[in-house]
C-alpha cells in the first residue's frame, strides 16, 4: 500500500513568493513534498497550484492542517482545498437506458483503477436494475417528468445524503438537472457525446452527420446550471468519413465516451482538477 498523502489545491491572485510560502508551510511542519505543479494565468492575474506531500512524519494532525494553512491563505486571498489520499470518496452513478459507461466505471472501480466506492446507481428508468444486482450495488429508480421534476430531485438529494455521496457521475443520464439541484449539490461530472462547444444538447451525432463533420468527440465536464457549458475536464476525438452513417458515429462515439469519462473521473478522484471561473487547470 502507498503511504498516505495530503494534497493542497490553491488559487489566488498572482504575487511574488507564493511557491516559497506554501512549500515553507509544509517543510516547517516536517512534510516531504512528492509532487508539485503550478500554473499562472497572466490574463486573469491568477496563480494556481497543486502540491502533495507525505503525511508520515508530518508534525500536524489531519484536523489541524486546514486551520493552520488557512492562517497563511487568508492574507493571500486564496481559495484552497485540502484532500487526504486515505479518504475513500463515494460515487453515485446516474444512468438512463445506455449501459456502456456504467459497465466501464464499475469495471475500473472493481479493478482498482479508481480509489473510490460505488454504493449507489440512480436512474429515471428501470432498465439497468439487473446490472446493479449483478454487482451488488443499490439501485433506485426515480422517474422524472416535467410535472414531477423538482419533487423527484428532492428525493434524489435525500438519497445522496443518505449514502454520503461525494461525487455524482452522469453516465449517459439523459435528463437536465435543475439549477436548484446543482446549487445544493455541485460535485457532478457529465459525459457529453460531442466535442463541446460543438453540438450541445440532444442528438449531437445526428447533427454531426448532417453537418458532414470529419471528426467527432466526447467531452467530460462539471455540471452547472447552464446546459453543457460547465468547466471542461477532459476531451478526445476520433476521425470519421463520408462512409460513416449515424450508427457508425454512435459506435465510435461510445468508445470515446467511456475513455473520456473514465479519465475525467480519475483526475477528479486524484484531486488534479482545479476550477476557476468556467475553466479548469488539470495537473496531470
Amino acid at each position: 500500500m502507498t503511504r498516505p498523502t495530503a494534497t493542497l489545491l490553491v488559487s489566488c491572485p498572482d504575487q511574488r513568493g507564493l511557491v516559497a510560502k506554501i512549500a515553507s508551510f509544509i517543510y516547517a511542519n516536517g512534510g516531504n513534498i512528492i509532487q508539485a505543479d503550478q500554473h499562472t494565468d497572466f490574463e486573469a492575474g491568477l496563480f494556481l497550484t497543486r502540491i502533495e506531500w507525505q503525511l508520515e512524519g508530518f508534525n500536524l494532525p489531519k484536523d489541524l492542517i486546514g486551520p493552520a494553512f488557512n492562517a497563511i491563505a487568508q492574507p493571500l486571498q486564496a481559495n484552497w482545498q485540502l484532500h487526504f489520499s486515505d479518504t475513500i470518496p463515494r460515487i453515485a452513478v446516474w444512468v438512463s437506458r445506455q449501459d456502456h459507461c456504467l459497465f466501464d466505471l464499475i469495471w475500473r472501480q472493481r479493478a482498482g483503477e479508481f480509489h473510490a466506492e460505488i454504493p449507489l446507481i440512480m436512474s429515471n428508468h428501470p432498465d439497468l436494475h439487473e446490472i446493479a444486482n449483478q454487482f451488488n450495488i443499490d439501485y433506485h429508480h426515480i422517474p422524472i417528468s416535467k410535472d414531477t421534476k423538482l419533487e423527484q430531485e428532492e428525493k434524489q438529494l435525500t438519497l445522496l445524503k443518505h449514502y454520503q455521496i461525494d461525487l455524482v457521475v452522469l453516465a449517459k443520464y439523459m435528463q437536465v438537472l435543475s439549477a436548484e439541484f446543482v446549487e445544493q449539490f455541485n460535485q457532478i461530472i457529465n459525459i457529453h457525446h460531442s466535442f463541446l462547444p460543438a453540438f450541445p444538447g440532444a442528438n449531437p451525432y445526428q447533427r454531426a452527420y448532417q453537418r458532414g463533420v470529419k471528426i467527432i468527440g466526447a467531452t467530460a465536464h462539471y455540471v452547472t446550471a447552464d446546459l453543457d457549458e460547465g468547466p471542461i475536464i477532459e476531451q478526445d476525438v476520433v476521425r470519421v468519413s463520408h462512409r460513416d452513417g449515424v450508427a457508425d458515429l454512435i459506435r465510435k462515439g461510445k468508445d470515446l465516451e467511456r475513455m473520456v469519462l473514465a479519465r475525467a473521473v480519475r483526475l477528479h478522484l486524484q484531486n488534479r482538477v482545479l476550477v476557476y471561473g468556467n475553466r479548469t487547470v488539470v495537473f496531470e
